[in-house]
């Protein structure tokens, strides 16, 4: 596979024979959706990057696996994929999807899903340069639900953020001016305790939601390939241990959501782009209660109002579907319960269901909001 070149000549290397296999499988299925990421490569550097755990952080320039169209042919042929249903990602796991020779791919493929008149929930997430002439490209969607999620954390420690938040700030006001159709999410991520979660911040956070149409707070994922990381960088420990969910304490979330009194805020990704959408939220988080609390009335309607408790059958369905056993389903009005279960199967059957399903060896905590324990205990 030659290289390719966009009409701004910037190239995207074909992806070496040598990928990670779990790079090289560019379809997986996330907790927001079926994720595509059929480029891999990044020059970024966030020091918290999940692609630590696919042991690709030390691939700058970005690399095309397979073309666009056989992407796309993949992503709406994959098991997993119910049109007008299932939520997708476009290039969130392994590069920055607005990177120049990046866009063009992002792009092609949203138009290719759109010209299918499908209008499933597709989430783009970007902490790069977002300009006028990106928006326009957007814009001529017509099908897609798209949302735009702008990551930006205020952190100026370079060890950690060598990027600018500024220019995610910039992005975000461009999208303001110009995108109609487009919905915009300010991603407020990840919020460390004792680095970014000062009054300072906390300021700069509420000045920028004016120009989204929901923020989305979120904390630190983790784990010890990120620790390590940070350690050989100089880093002091972050937290005192690492943690299978994200970290983001009591007290850290109580002073957010009391500065940010009066504005939509949420704590899930899926609750604010429904609430930027005006429909329900895909993940069915109504059921776990507690979550939305803060969520404007407007919103607890829609959720509630669409809120069904599924059947043993129909759930015994989708198991079987996703080879689970159909033993020891357990269904409340809150979320139904399986066993032995990947996130991957749990979240295929979530989003058929638009009703919470959990595993009983991972309970979640009442009012923990699915995140790690530290500073919850």
């Amino acid at each position: 596979m030659a290289s390719i070149r966009n009409s701004r000549g910037k190239t995207v290397r074909p992806a070496p024979a040598n990928l990670p296999s779990s790079l090289r499988s560019y379809i997986d299925y996330r907790k927001s959706g079926l994720s595509l990421n059929h480029i891999v490569g990044c020059p970024l550097d966030c020091g918290y990057c999940v692609r630590h755990l696919f042991d690709n952080f030390s691939m700058k320039r970005p690399h095309l696996i397979v073309e666009d169209e056989v992407a796309v042919e993949s992503l709406v042929n994959h098991w997993a994929f119910r049109a007008h249903t299932t939520p997708i990602q476009i290039f969130n796991r392994a590069t920055d999807p607005f990177l120049p020779g990046v866009k063009q791919h992002l792009f092609t493929t949203l138009k290719d899903l759109d010209r299918r008149g499908l209008s499933n929930p597709t989430l783009v997430i970007s902490r790069w340069k977002i300009d006028p002439a990106d928006v326009e490209q957007l814009e001529m969607l017509e099908n897609l639900k798209l949302t735009v999620l702008v990551t930006w954390s205020g952190i100026d420690d370079e060890r950690v953020e060598p990027v600018s938040s500024a220019i995610a700030a910039r992005s975000l006001e461009v999208l303001a001016k110009t995108a109609f159709r487009t919905k915009k999410i300010l991603y407020w991520r990840p919020v460390i305790s004792g680095m970014n979660d000062t009054p300072e911040h906390f300021a700069s956070a509420r000045q920028l939601a004016e120009f989204a149409d929901a923020t989305v707070f979120t904390g630190l994922f983790y784990r010890d390939e990120i620790r390590d990381y940070f350690r050989q960088a100089g880093v002091p420990d972050l937290y005192e241990a690492v943690a299978r969910r994200k970290i983001l304490p009591r007290d850290t979330e109580r002073r957010i959501l009391d500065h940010f009194e009066g504005l939509p805020i949420f704590r899930k990704t899926s609750c604010g782009i429904a609430y930027a959408h005006g429909v329900s939220d895909f993940n069915g988080h109504w059921g776990i209660n507690e979550l939305c609390e803060i969520c404007p009335n407007s919103q607890r309607r829609i959720c509630s109002q669409h809120h069904r408790t599924p059947g043993l059958e129909q759930v015994r369905e989708l198991a079987r579907l996703v080879s689970l056993s159909t033993d020891d389903i357990d269904i409340s009005e809150h979320r139904v319960q399986v066993i032995g279960s990947t996130e991957a199967q749990r979240y295929f059957m979530q989003h058929a269901l638009n009703f919470q399903v959990h595993d009983r060896a991972q309970p979640h905590r009442q009012h923990r909001h699915g995140r790690a324990e530290i500073g919850w205990e």
